[in-house]
C-alpha cells in the first residue's frame, strides 16, 4: 500500500479542508495518507509520494509552506510530488489577475519540480480573519463566502493518483 502525505499551510482552514478532500479520494483508491500541517511534519521517512498545499497570502504561498520545502528539498526531489494553492484569484474577474494566479507555485517550482499542480478557489470568512487582514479585505471589496469547487477538487485529485500511487 502506498504512503502519502499531504502537507499544507493554511492560516484559517480553508487549505486543510481541501487537504483533507484530497486525503479521503487517494484513500479511496487505496492508499494510506496522512493529512498534517507542514508544521507537525519533520521527515518525510516512510512516504512514497508527497502533496504540498498552500494558501495564497498578498500573491506569495505562505512562509511555512515555501519552509517545508526547503527543509525536505532532497526528499521531495526523489518522491514523487504534486503541489496545490487555494487563493480567491482563481476566480477574479479580472482576467490578467487570473493570470497571475498561475505563479503564485512558482516559489515552490524553483526548489522542487512538482509531477502536477493546481489552483483552486478558496473561502473567505471574516470572522477567520486577524482584524487588520479584515479590514484590508474589506476596504479591497473582497466578497465573503466559500468558493471551493469540491467537484474540481476530487477531480484533479482522481487524476493525480496515477503519478502518486506506484503500486
Amino acid at each position: 500500500m502506498n504512503k502519502i502525505l499531504i502537507a499544507y499551510a493554511s492560516q484559517c482552514g480553508s487549505t486543510g479542508e481541501v487537504a483533507q478532500a484530497i486525503g479521503e479520494v487517494l484513500c479511496a483508491r487505496g492508499a494510506q495518507v496522512d493529512v498534517r500541517p507542514v508544521k507537525a511534519v519533520s521527515s518525510l521517512d516512510g512516504y512514497d509520494a508527497v502533496i504540498v498545499g498552500t494558501a495564497i497570502r498578498a500573491g506569495r504561498c505562505l512562509p511555512e509552506a515555501k519552509a517545508f520545502v526547503e527543509k525536505h528539498q532532497a526528499d521531495l526531489g526523489r518522491l514523487p510530488l504534486a503541489y496545490f494553492a487555494v487563493c480567491l484569484a482563481v476566480r477574479a474577474e479580472d482576467a490578467q489577475e487570473r493570470e497571475q494566479a498561475k505563479t503564485y507555485l512558482d516559489d515552490l517550482k524553483a526548489i522542487v519540480r512538482p509531477a502536477a499542480e493546481a489552483l483552486f478557489a478558496g473561502k473567505m470568512d471574516y470572522r477567520r480573519l486577524p482584524l487588520l487582514f479584515k479590514l484590508m479585505m474589506r476596504m479591497m471589496k473582497i466578497q465573503e463566502g466559500d468558493f471551493r469547487d469540491w467537484a474540481a477538487i476530487r477531480a484533479w485529485a482522481q487524476e493525480i493518483s496515477p503519478l502518486l500511487l506506484t503500486n
